[in-house]
């Protein structure tokens, strides 16, 4: 934990020889101290004017019209010129992609990333990389990933400028006229609004760093510069080879010279022109308007809602046919169902002798073959996701349980414990989390379960804790939890009980004597290795393994953890799936997948890459009235879901009808397809991953993501 434990973390930093540490002589002293990695203008100015450490700038800037391939041509310039300068006595190498506003135009610029591995690479082949620096000035630098990753690719320092710059212009502009006018850009005095503001900017970089490096275990910058401890998705076989060896890339894709198609696409000057105008709006976390795309946009909010709502069905495939169709933010966007004609079985049509009426909601009706699999049998494969009560109001919280439990399937508790008074009622939550905190763990909890389910990781936030605001706890939710009003209440990172598969096995183990009749489930992040965990749960006698995918999570997730943390749930689910087969324990288990599932096709696909049970979250809050608003951890939800406020929460409008009218449209829409593909049930479709393909045009190579061979179905399953 960077804030509690902040004596153990350091992200000092040294440029120098560190010399034999079991000798000592004047050269140990000789070093360049800094106490972040993080560079401000003036700091990199200094440093560039060290008589005892020399320093080269070495320019990230091509020619704007170079031949192809240039990159490669350009990378080996850059490698040999560093290693001339290193020959010439230079001690600290800047990587610069800084140039005049005049040139700015003309130039194309190597990536700063490549830059520094290339660099790198070849002074650490050389044996010459511990006595020099390599410092980083580049305007790409922005949050807080982009500086982990140079960091742990071997970048000594960064001076990100074009953010410097924006964060000073910001802090300018809140000054009065008079004050903008005589303060100097890059010369700002302590007490004016621009220092304060860059200020603020490096301290925040230096504790998201902090953050990232602890919950890699790792406490020190000098541990944790070169580790490589990274996944990357969507990099092709010879890229990862050259540049990235020691990161797994489980789908692969784009190689060198797609890279430099894309640095190579210019746009017209007056597109440039209309760029210098206003900084485009990003929408990165929330949606913006010409923004970054989300699966939640406002109209497929809309038209969700109100499907649901009015139990309008053919609204509700307006809204996944949407996604299916325009959506390419996930993995399996790039997916697509093979052609038909192309395998064994053929489509399950409606002009079977035998037909059944599928009942959706209370208005719709479908015609379907009986030999597909029914809507109510489908829905009891659909789980809900770990929600705590606390994180959500009770009101929420009961109306999901309500709903689930109607439908003869299964709610989550969340690790916040439950009202006593619900158990044993419509009310109770079948499945019972188990997390690090034990947060309202009792025999009475345990004993109310149909699943207890040990949570060892998220997918939305990976190497982190729980954690509930103090402003959400309550007189009830303490009670609940066995704490303090007002306390804010965290779950460490790691189970203190939990170091090893004997240790799991031995939790397993007391789960199943404080309920024998339950089901015990362990929940996991997608990653590279996953596979192997899997196998180590299934020995460990669990009987299901959650693959938590990174894309899951609701509002409260930290914005730091939202987009890089994790892996999508699909390379996750293969190879747990894949290794659960080479291992012979496929049988033994039964693989639960969440992370953003919103449509009959992300199930279908699911079942295809290995999945028997589906979790979901956001979109169960969604169906109840959530209006995305993103701030779920301010106690300050106007719909009344992720709130413990009693004016607030009565405003909370969901009901379980809206709920279990979601589950059945997709449960009718996993129907569908069944039938279109030829398969009869969620079993039958479980394995079948040569019943997808890429996109015709995608550029990701998903090779060993559909390498999953076929497994028989146990009896259970037909």
């Amino acid at each position: 934990d960077p804030i509690r434990e902040e004596l153990v973390m350091s992200i000092m930093t040294y440029i120098g020889n560190l010399e034999n540490i079991l000798t000592e002589t004047p050269e140990h002293a000789r070093l360049v101290k800094m106490t972040r990695p993080v560079l401000t203008d003036d700091e990199l100015r200094r440093i560039r004017n060290i008589p005892e450490f020399p320093a080269k700038t070495l320019s990230l800037c091509v020619a704007a019209t170079p031949q192809s391939p240039w990159l490669k041509a350009a990378l080996d310039n850059l490698v040999a010129d560093a290693l001339q300068a290193v020959k010439g006595g230079a001690k600290i190498l800047i990587l610069s992609d800084r140039e005049s506003e005049a040139a700015a135009t003309r130039h194309l610029r190597i990536p700063s990333l490549l830059a520094v591995v290339a660099v790198n690479k070849a002074l650490t082949e050389a044996g010459v990389r511990s006595s020099v620096g390599i410092i980083v000035e580049s305007g790409e630098v922005r949050e807080v990933h982009h500086f982990a990753v140079l960091l742990g690719f071997g970048a000594t320092a960064i001076n990100p400028w074009l953010a410097l710059e924006t964060v000073s212009e910001i802090g300018r502009a809140g000054l009065p006229r008079s004050a903008v006018e005589t303060t100097a850009p890059h010369t700002a005095r302590p007490e004016t609004a621009p220092y304060l503001a860059t200020t603020n900017y490096v301290s925040a970089v230096c504790k998201g760093i902090m953050k990232i490096m602890s919950k890699m275990g790792i406490s020190t910058l000098r541990s944790y510069r070169s580790a490589r401890i990274f996944e990357a998705v969507g990099l092709g076989p010879n890229i990862m080879r050259e540049f990235f060896g020691g990161v797994v890339s489980p789908v692969g894709g784009l190689e060198l010279e797609d890279i430099e198609s894309i640095i190579s696409h210019r746009v017209t000057e007056t597109q440039r022109e209309e760029a210098r105008k206003v900084i485009p709006p990003g929408g990165a976390y929330r949606t913006r308007k010409s923004g970054e795309e989300h699966l939640w946009a406002p109209q497929r909010l809309i038209d969700f809602r109100e499907s649901v709502r009015h139990d309008d069905y053919a609204r509700f495939k307006k809204y996944t046919d949407d996604i299916d169709q325009n959506s390419h933010v996930t993995l399996r966007s790039q997916l697509e169902f093979a052609n038909v004609a192309n395998v064994e079985k053929w489509p399950i049509t409606n002009t079977n002798s035998q037909l059944e009426t599928g009942n959706i909601g209370t208005g719709n009706n479908s015609t379907m073959a009986t030999l597909v699999e029914p809507v109510d049998s489908i829905v009891k494969h659909f789980v809900g996701g770990a929600m705590s009560l606390g994180s959500l109001s009770p009101e929420a919280h009961e109306t999901i349980a309500l709903a689930l439990n109607g439908l003869g399937t299964m709610s989550n508790s969340g690790e916040g414990g439950e009202n006593p008074e619900r158990f044993g009622t419509d009310k109770n939550s079948a499945i019972k989390q188990v997390a690090s905190g034990r947060f309202g763990v009792t025999i009475e909890y345990l004993r109310s379960a149909k699943d207890l389910q040990i949570k060892l990781a998220q997918g939305a936030k990976p190497g982190e804790g729980g954690q509930l605001p103090a402003h959400k706890v309550n007189e009830f939710v303490a009670r609940l939890r066995h704490a303090k009003p007002g306390t804010t209440l965290i779950s460490p990172p790691p189970h203190h009980d939990i170091y090893s598969i004997e240790d799991l096995a031995q939790l397993i183990y007391d789960l199943k004597c404080a309920n024998p009749e339950a089901r015990v489930s362990v929940k996991l992040v997608s990653e590279a290795g996953v596979g192997t965990i899997a196998a180590g749960v299934a020995k460990a006698h669990a009987d299901v393994v959650v693959i938590s995918g990174f894309d899951g999570g609701t509002g409260a997730a930290p914005l730091t953890s939202m987009k890089h943390a994790g892996l999508p749930w699909e390379p996750g689910l293969a190879e747990a799936h894949q290794t659960l087969i080479k291992n012979n324990l496929r049988d033994r288990v039964k693989l639960q997948v969440d992370g953003q599932l919103r449509t009959g096709r992300d199930i279908v696909i699911a079942a295809m890459l290995g999945a028997d049970e589906f979790a979901f979250g956001t979109s169960m809050l969604v169906s109840l009235g959530c209006v995305q608003c993103r701030n779920c951890n301010l106690n300050c939800c106007p719909v009344g879901i992720a709130t413990q406020k009693a004016e607030l929460r009565k405003k909370f409008a969901g009901k379980p009808e809206h709920l279990q009218a979601y589950f059945r449209f997709l449960a009718e829409e996993v129907r569908e397809i069944l039938a279109s593909l030829g398969l009869h049930s969620l079993a039958e479709a479980r394995g079948r991953a040569d019943l997808l393909v890429a996109k015709e045009g995608s550029r990701f190579d998903f090779g060993d993501l559909l390498a999953t061979k076929n497994t028989e179905n146990t009896k259970e399953d037909t």
